[in-house]
């Protein structure tokens, strides 16, 4: 009793040591079950104390600025060392500089963005009507099962159809003129996208379309408010190799069919260097077309696909 007493009054509740769950008292599954819980904690917070704001800017540049252009860097160096290495005539493999001459008198002459323009108002306009006939054919063959049957194998038949073989044919169709350059990148772009949309619905799980119907949203309701967000991942693949398709076919277009009244594109630069036997022309109309793609790619497909995948909660780091 005496010991009890004096244990009551000479100590306070913060000299008793607390109860460890790991002592030597505790078993092995307490013990594992006590670590795994502390890594699930450590894991929470950890996804806790992501940043997901703007990174700073010196890490975007190093991340991401730098590695391009040290790679560009790196090609104009190798490009350069292979002129003076003399590997083949000078004719057929201009220098960097001879190049960079053949932009500047573009510029001077005020034809540079007139030629970029020509073949980009044509690529965004053909691949908007795509997308414009794309989609709903891509629905239609997602969700009816005749139609899929019908119609699907001849969409990826058309998908693997090299763009170039639709030109001739446009030519003898419509003529000389936009309407053909915007029939080939149709032909080969519409079923990119709408495949693309038929691969993002049939990766829908089962679950959300139930959902969906339980919650009133069925017809054109659950397609616009279930279906299409569900399937939005696919829906933009589709959308980004559809644009590639666009660009392609109006390149092979260009240069085959060339006429005064369709201007001068890309393509038909690219034609023209040819004909001339002007290969720094040529290698500016490739640069061009590539820069073009790149920068649809970067300006436009790269943040959608960012946004996408962010909120899904598949991207936590910009």
């Amino acid at each position: 009793m005496a010991s009890t007493e004096t244990t009551r009054k000479g100590t306070s509740p913060k000299d008793i040591p607390a109860e460890d769950s790991s002592s030597e008292g505790a078993s092995p599954e307490d013990a594992s079950r006590h670590g795994d819980m502390a890594g699930l904690e450590a894991g929470l917070d950890a996804l806790d104390t992501v940043q997901t704001g703007r990174p700073p800017l010196r890490q975007t540049l190093v991340q991401k600025v730098l590695p391009p252009v040290v790679a560009v860097a790196l090609v104009l160096v190798v490009w350069q060392v292979l002129v003076w290495a003399e590997v083949t005539d000078g004719y057929k493999l201009p220098s960097p500089g001879a190049v960079w001459g053949e932009v500047s008198d573009a510029w001077a002459q005020g034809t540079l963005l007139g030629y970029i323009w020509t073949s980009v108002s044509r690529g965004l306009l053909g691949f908007l009507l795509a997308l414009v006939i794309g989609t709903p054919l891509g629905l239609l063959v997602a969700r009816v099962k005749f139609v899929r049957a019908a119609i699907g194998p001849i969409l990826s038949g058309l998908q693997s159809l090299p763009s170039v073989a639709w030109v001739p044919p446009a030519v003898i169709w419509l003529g000389l003129n936009d309407s053909m350059m915007y029939a080939v990148i149709l032909l080969g772009a519409v079923p990119s996208i709408a495949n693309g949309l038929v691969s993002g619905v049939d990766q829908v799980p089962p679950l959300f379309l139930r959902a969906g119907r339980t919650l009133g949203a069925t017809g054109l309701r659950g397609t616009w408010h279930i279906v299409m967000p569900a399937a939005l991942p696919g829906y933009l693949a589709g959308l980004k190799q559809g644009w590639a398709f666009s660009w392609r076919s109006l390149m092979a277009a260009e240069i085959i069919a060339s006429s005064p009244d369709l201007g001068v594109g890309l393509g038909q630069l690219l034609e023209n260097g040819r004909t001339v036997g002007s290969m720094p022309m040529v290698f500016l109309a490739i640069f061009l077309i590539l820069i073009v793609g790149i920068a649809i790619d970067l300006l436009i497909f790269s943040p959608l696909e960012r946004r996408v995948l962010r909120g899904r909660g598949l991207l936590v780091k910009s």
